[in-house]
């Protein structure tokens, strides 16, 4: 049973450092890459279910409306961080 923990939680904190480069690509591709780019479009779709709440949750709450800096992109980062921080590894 514990091998099947350590399995899951490698498996987990993988998906977390892929979906956290893939967010990384995103900011850094905005620059320099047209959004017809394949892989442009690829690391949208990867990263944007995991920021749609929060920016939902966000702008119910009507905060950040007139930012031009995507906060709900940082916060949904920072709350990937976090979970790969507080993941345990056996």
């Amino acid at each position: 049973m514990e091998y099947f923990f350590y399995v899951f939680a490698r498996v987990v904190s993988i998906g977390l450092s892929a979906l956290s480069l893939a967010m990384v690509l995103r900011v850094i591709l905005q620059f320099f890459a047209s959004e017809d780019n394949k892989f442009v479009i690829f690391c949208y779709a990867v990263t944007e279910p995991f920021i749609i709440p929060i920016r939902v949750i966000m702008e119910k709450l009507n905060i950040g409306q007139s930012s031009p800096i995507d906060i709900p992109f940082f916060i949904a980062y920072i709350i990937i961080m976090l979970l790969q921080m507080l993941l345990p590894i056996v």
